[in-house]
């Protein structure tokens, strides 16, 4: 099936078009971008830089993917941006490219909606599944962890990282990561109020390891005990053997605590490229 472009956009004769993409009128596609397949481009987008797209993408008027990094450190070198299958782009949605940092490129996973009006910075990582909701503004090096939400005009702080099945509720400025299965709320410094129960059992998570969550939220967040009593009082009551749910949250915390400023990867921020592109255990499990 042959790609279907209006007359009316401006299509570089060096982009790649796969078959079944459609592009609206009045879009610009740029000469080092690739679309991929079944990919629609309603109207009124912009693609430039080196931007390769993934099948099954949509993109509604007002979209601006893969301009210049907002870093005033930026030397034009030729970052990139990696885009998924299946990810829906709102109205006015703006993605840069990656700074000359970290590995240079601003990825996006698979499956994921960002609303109208949402900005993803340079060199975030968004996994899959996750819902940035209106006007939701992520500052560079953000990563943001499978089934994550984070709710209308939250806007979240460079180098921090949203755990897995996390939810932020809106107008949230977050300074620091937010650990997995945990629902973080207030407009300033949001604190974590208890655990994402709703979002845990539509993911199909088991009733013995969401209980099991909650328990360790309440001794850390609640009880205050320190992390090290709280890993010792698990491995003893589970004998060793933790389901993955919990595993990942002991590790997110401690990874988090043993960075700066409550973000562990803030870390690596000053760290070359070989080096800061090392990912938690998380991260690579869902590479």
């Amino acid at each position: 099936m042959e790609p279907r472009i209006s007359p009316l956009s401006q299509v570089d004769s060096d982009a790649v078009i796969a078959p079944g993409v459609v592009i609206g009128p009045f879009c610009v596609v740029g000469p080092g971008v690739s679309i991929g397949e079944g990919t629609v481009l309603h109207s009124h987008v912009v693609l430039m830089g080196n931007t390769t797209i993934g099948a099954g993408n949509r993109f509604w008027p007002g979209c601006v993917i893969g301009g210049d990094p907002q870093d005033v450190s930026y030397q034009e070198s030729d970052t990139l941006i990696l885009i998924g299958d299946n990810n829906i782009f709102r109205e006015g949605v703006t993605v840069n490219r990656g700074a000359e940092k970290e590995d240079g490129v601003t990825r996006i996973g698979n499956h994921n909606m960002f609303m109208a009006n949402s900005h993803i910075a340079h060199n975030c990582r968004i996994y899959n599944h996750v819902i940035l909701v209106n006007g939701v503004l992520l500052g560079g090096h953000v990563h943001v962890h499978d089934n994550a939400i984070v709710s209308g005009n939250s806007v979240v702080h460079h180098f921090s990282t949203l755990g897995r099945l996390s939810f932020v509720s809106g107008g949230c400025r977050v300074p620091h990561d937010i650990p997995p299965f945990m629902l973080a709320a207030g407009s300033d410094n949001p604190t974590l109020k208890t655990i994402n129960i709703v979002g845990m059992r539509r993911a199909g998570i088991s009733e013995t390891s969401i209980e099991l969550v909650r328990e360790a939220f309440r001794l850390i967040y609640r009880k205050n005990r320190p992390l090290g009593e709280v890993q010792d009082y698990f491995h003893e009551q589970l004998q060793g053997v933790m389901p993955m749910e919990l595993s990942m949250l002991l590790n997110f915390i401690e990874n988090q605590r043993n960075g700066k400023l409550g973000r562990a990867r803030e870390a690596v921020r000053n760290k070359p490229a070989a080096e800061s592109s090392t990912h938690s255990s998380e991260e690579r499990k869902a590479a």
